[in-house]
């Protein structure tokens, strides 16, 4: 006897948060997604793992917190892809699913894609399974990448209808991008409408579990890329028809207030399959027998393009808390490519013409160590509830929460971007990669106690290089914030032999009084005789600091040159700073070269990021 199973029907907007209609957003026009709300269920504080692409879909893709598999959590990695991670596709396929994707990969991994699917294209439908098998289909809808507002949209949402948020200036580009955000949005939702006007057309809705989700946030400024509810609560809509009820048994038209995150979605899968999953795959399921609620979503980012700024965030129904493991770096890093949008140039224009009141400035200054929003009446995370007595301990079970969580997933997101540690057994040797004493010491860091500087500088003696990183760490965020530095510093630069050590040293050198010198040495680190993410991590710290005594401008003029996106990008905004001739408005991304820098990378192609392929290369000589 053969046993009946439901097929999936997952579609998937990128870029996207929950504007639409289904979440109360009043100039929102998704009739299709509304009217499969009405008919399903609708998660309110669904999250994605990162609030960037690559390193989501790999969550959501293996089941795996991406800062477990690194450099999966980093923005654009492609590290190898290891031999004991399985793929939702291959098990469901393994279980006599036929699997399609319609066509966007960008799984963060080097894989062959097209390999992991029984159709990965263009043209990949459900409609051509064999006869009698159940489908999983994934068809993703590209109009909402963040792309999309480089670009006025016209629409019958204008830019006077729009209300930006409170933490946003209001100005004509702002609006703009958003009002062409909205009429995208109204495009997106017609081309999902189609999708299920095919599944009913042939008869197979009620054979159907439809799940609607996006695989991040919106892209206006301080949304896409940041711990935020902007940038990781997704929109997710899940109709469950009559004949499978039993898997999910809510009412047609209910709400879900308790958090769900996309890593849940291959236990989802699995579970409505009816078989287990594989070893080693972390998540809940959202629907089916062995559903479970969560109670809390967890989420981070580590680098965004080439920009290093390493932060952890948990979501509960009501609260958001975010910890920021760069408390001495601004949230409005420069980056190239979201750059290209004229709501982020006209904001850093107001910024940098003293424009902005104090709530739209915060974008532009320094990060507190802890953030703790209350989401039901502050959306826009504005007042920051950490320091406030009424709401200690919530702040107490966040912390906790989100340390446990840490611990439990083996955070690898704590080791420089391709460190020697990063490697599989390192990462898991307690002397080279000890993880809880790592945690310990980062969480001092950021605590900006000059009483810990004994503790950093006898850690700087420690045979872990990431113990003696996160000691430098301490150190530099004391530097930045004006403490004074041990006197004997520059001999323990002297003795570092690790090379993300040393930048961090420098850079502390730098704040504390000895620019000339640490800039002198971090502009040999930022040449092309190093590694590409030692050279990112100098470049930074060259960008940091307040004085450029001895920096040679040949060097960084030469990398702002490069083909590579993430060296030119960051290489190219210090040459400009540093000529006195930088303006919001100036281009460094190159569409075509990025996708130059990516060829070797299996299954890697303009096929990856189709969202792109109207940006010509000729609009960014």
């Amino acid at each position: 006897m053969v046993m009946l199973r439901p097929n999936i029907l997952c579609i998937v907007s990128e870029d996207c948060p929950p504007r639409l209609g289904a979440y109360g957003d009043p100039l929102a026009r998704t009739p299709n997604l509304d009217r499969l709300a009405h008919r399903g269920v609708t998660f309110d504080a669904a999250c994605c793992v990162s609030p960037v692409c690559a390193p989501s879909r790999f969550s959501i893709l293996t089941g795996c917190y991406p800062e477990s598999v690194p450099p999966a959590q980093q923005m654009t990695a492609w590290g190898a892809m290891p031999a004991d991670v399985r793929t939702y596709p291959e098990v469901m396929r393994a279980a006599g699913y036929y699997c399609t994707n319609n066509s966007k990969t960008h799984y963060n991994v080097d894989i062959d894609a097209v390999r992991l699917w029984d159709d990965c294209s263009g043209t990949a439908h459900w409609a051509g399974r064999p006869a009698g098998k159940p489908f999983l289909s994934v068809f993703n809808c590209m109009l909402t990448h963040e792309s999309c507002v480089f670009e006025e949209r016209l629409g019958a949402v204008k830019p006077h209808d729009v209300t930006l948020a409170s933490h946003l200036p209001d100005l004509p580009e702002l609006r703009r991008d958003l009002a062409s955000y909205y009429n995208r949005i109204e495009e997106m939702d017609a081309w999902m409408g189609d999708r299920l006007a095919e599944l009913d057309a042939a008869g197979l809705s009620e054979d159907t579990i439809v799940i609607y989700y996006s695989d991040h946030g919106s892209p206006l400024p301080r949304s896409k890329r940041f711990c935020y509810d902007d940038g990781l609560r997704v929109p997710l809509i899940v109709h469950v028809p009559e004949r499978w009820r039993h898997m999910l048994p809510t009412a047609a038209g209910s709400r879900v207030s308790e958090p769900v995150s996309l890593l849940d979605l291959f236990q989802t899968f699995t579970a409505i399959a009816g078989i287990d999953a594989p070893k080693g795959v972390q998540g809940v399921p959202f629907i089916g027998e062995s559903r479970k609620a969560r109670d809390f979503a967890f989420s981070g980012r580590d680098r965004m393009d080439s920009r290093y700024d390493l932060t952890r965030s948990a979501r509960g129904a009501r609260y958001r808390y975010v910890r920021n493991y760069s408390p001495h770096r601004i949230y409005g890093q420069y980056y190239s490519y979201a750059w290209l949008a004229q709501g982020y140039q006209a904001y850093e224009a107001a910024h940098l013409k003293g424009e902005l009141d104090p709530v739209q400035e915060r974008f532009w200054q320094r990060k507190p160590a802890e953030e703790l929003y209350d989401m039901w009446i502050d959306p826009d995370s504005i007042h920051n509830l950490a320091g406030e007595p009424a709401h200690a301990e919530t702040l107490a079970d966040m912390r906790r929460a989100l340390d446990s969580h840490m611990a439990s997933v083996h955070d690898c997101g704590f080791i420089p971007e391709r460190s020697p540690v990063e490697a599989e057994a390192a990462r898991h040797d307690p002397v080279l990669y000890p993880l809880k004493r790592v945690l310990a010491l980062a969480n001092r860091a950021i605590e900006c106690d000059p009483a810990n500087i004994p503790e950093f500088v006898a850690s700087l003696r420690e045979p872990s290089p990431v113990m003696r990183y996160w000691a430098a760490q301490g150190l530099l965020i004391l530097a930045v914030d004006g403490h004074t530095m041990p006197a004997d510093l520059h001999q323990r630069i002297d003795e570092e032999s690790d090379p993300d050590v040393l930048i961090a040293l420098l850079d502390a050198w730098g704040h504390a009084g000895s620019a000339e010198a640490a800039v002198r040495r971090l502009t040999e680190l930022a040449t092309d005789g190093h590694s590409l993410w030692i050279r990112l991590k100098a470049l930074a710290a060259l960008t940091d600091l307040p004085l450029f005594p001895g920096i040679s401008l040949d060097v960084v003029a030469a990398a702002a040159e490069e083909p590579g996106q993430y060296i030119r990008g960051a290489a190219g905004y210090l040459k400009l700073k540093l000529e006195g001739s930088y303006e919001p408005g100036s281009k460094i991304f190159r569409y075509d070269l990025f996708l130059k820098h990516m060829e070797g990378h299996s299954g890697i192609g303009p096929q990856s990021f189709p969202e792109l392929s109207n940006l010509r290369p000729a609009r960014h000589e």
